[in-house]
């Protein structure tokens, strides 16, 4: 692969989202599976996944709504584990925010853990690429990803009962977070903050409508950003 070559950094973006298949695809079934089972209809799922396009998210707002947590608290939930996107944007925009404004409207819309993450390293490995190689390379790891995550959900929910328990699709939530968050752990405020949540979603575990987990969240970025901040004050 050379950064002189057009095509490559689609190409590449395109086998690096590849294996993501494997655990992309049971948690988009199981979603439609969790989905039928809250009630909703095809319609509703179909554009749940295709709006939103955050599993996370979506699975944290059918619990809630399974609970029958108040509107307003199903829309907080949604947004606090949704605040990790605006992260990554932050994250994105020395690399892509020079491209032009339709593209990276459409990179917002397709930004979620398995695009940014891929992008993030491969940016960093290739500094040299220009935008439009590296808006090739985003688009690259989006087209295995999210076509299929919108796909099997349909078929989660057309056929989900269907498939047999010792399938255990559950099994594609812990996989998924842990291939993406493992390997970015890699300075002291990320291990804090991963640390920091952990602990406090289990003292706030018993709060109502899962509410603890959003004071986790919150608290955990607080201390990543001060660790941060301490790190580099040393630096300087």
């Amino acid at each position: 692969m050379t950064a002189s070559s057009p095509t490559s950094p689609f190409l590449l973006g395109l086998r690096d989202g590849l294996p993501f298949i494997v655990v992309v695809g049971p948690f988009a079934l199981l979603f439609g599976v969790v989905a039928t089972e809250a009630g909703l209809q095809l319609s509703q799922t179909m554009a749940f996944s295709t709006v939103v396009i955050a599993g996370a998210s979506q699975f944290a707002a059918l619990q809630q709504i399974q609970i029958g947590a108040p509107t307003l608290m199903v829309v907080a939930t949604a947004l606090a584990v949704n605040l990790r996107m605006a992260m990554y944007s932050a994250a994105l925009t020395p690399w892509l925010g020079p491209a032009p404004f339709w593209q990276r409207a459409l990179i917002a819309y397709a930004i979620v853990d398995q695009t940014y993450a891929l992008s993030v390293a491969r940016f960093e490995q290739n500094p040299a690429w220009s935008i439009p190689q590296r808006v090739r390379y985003f688009f690259g790891t989006v087209t295995p990803i999210l076509p299929l995550w919108v796909l099997l959900t349909a078929v989660g929910m057309l056929v989900g009962a269907a498939i047999p328990g010792w399938l255990a699709l559950d099994f594609a939530v812990p996989i998924c977070f842990l291939a993406i968050i493992g390997p970015m752990l890699r300075t002291p405020a990320h291990m804090a903050a991963a640390l920091t949540s952990i602990l406090l979603a289990l003292v706030f575990s018993g709060l109502p409508y899962g509410s603890g987990l959003l004071l986790a969240a919150v608290c955990a970025m607080i201390v990543g950003a001060r660790v941060e901040i301490w790190a580099e004050a040393r630096r300087t």
